[in-house]
């Protein structure tokens, strides 16, 4: 029986630069015979971050998120997956708040606040963290380290992708938008360009998740 790899979109926007590189992670883990399945977390019904209930902390839920909203599904499919695809822009300086909401939740149940045993997963998976950002793809090495850190001992061991300086628009020239501090002749052929070859890493990443 081959691999369920989970791949989830923390980004808005269809068939722009996370979409597009989730997708070639997922191709990816097909190519290496893995089932996918995907979640857009801008689509689901209502959900929130943690709630600090602790009821993941009681023994007979441990390891398993109690509040019950959209993520659920997502938190479900997570813990029965062998591999996790997660995506997200770069917003202030930050990933989404979409991404956090799942982030904590994914993280805070398999937390214990036991010294013996801190972390309660008894499966860790392999995760691919992708972000994208209008901004050069320097200077958030801080950032991503946290969380490759903090996803490596408690979800598994995390792959780090980033896609910098993304072509936001298809035209920079619209008056009614007066974006004036880009090149986007400069954007435009990087994306033609350094994009694709983003996109095939995304790929042999996404293979190698479920390899």
């Amino acid at each position: 029986m081959g691999k369920t790899i989970v791949a989830v979109n923390a980004g808005p926007r269809k068939g722009w630069n996370t979409d597009t590189l989730i997708t070639e992670a997922a191709k990816g883990a097909e190519s290496a015979g893995a089932a996918v399945e995907r979640f857009d977390l801008f689509r689901l019904e209502r959900y929130t971050g943690c709630i600090s209930c602790f009821g993941c902390k009681r023994e007979k839920n441990k390891g398993r998120c109690v509040c019950r909203d959209g993520l659920t599904p997502v938190l479900d499919a997570i813990r029965a997956s062998d591999g996790l695809i997660l995506g997200s822009p770069n917003y202030l300086s930050e990933l989404t708040a979409s991404f956090r909401a799942l982030y904590e939740r994914l993280i805070f149940q398999n937390l214990t606040y036991n010294l013996e045993t801190p972390c309660c997963n008894p499966r860790p998976i392999p995760v691919l963290l992708i972000m994208t950002s209008n901004a050069p793809d320097t200077g958030y090495a801080g950032l991503l380290r946290n969380y490759q850190q903090t996803l490596s001992r408690f979800v598994g061991p995390t792959e780090i992708l980033v896609s910098g300086n993304t072509l936001q628009l298809k035209d920079y020239g619209r008056t009614d938008w007066p974006w004036t501090m880009f090149d986007p002749e400069e954007k435009l052929r990087r994306h033609e360009t350094v994009f694709p070859q983003e996109c095939q890493r995304a790929r042999e990443m996404g293979a190698a998740l479920a390899e």
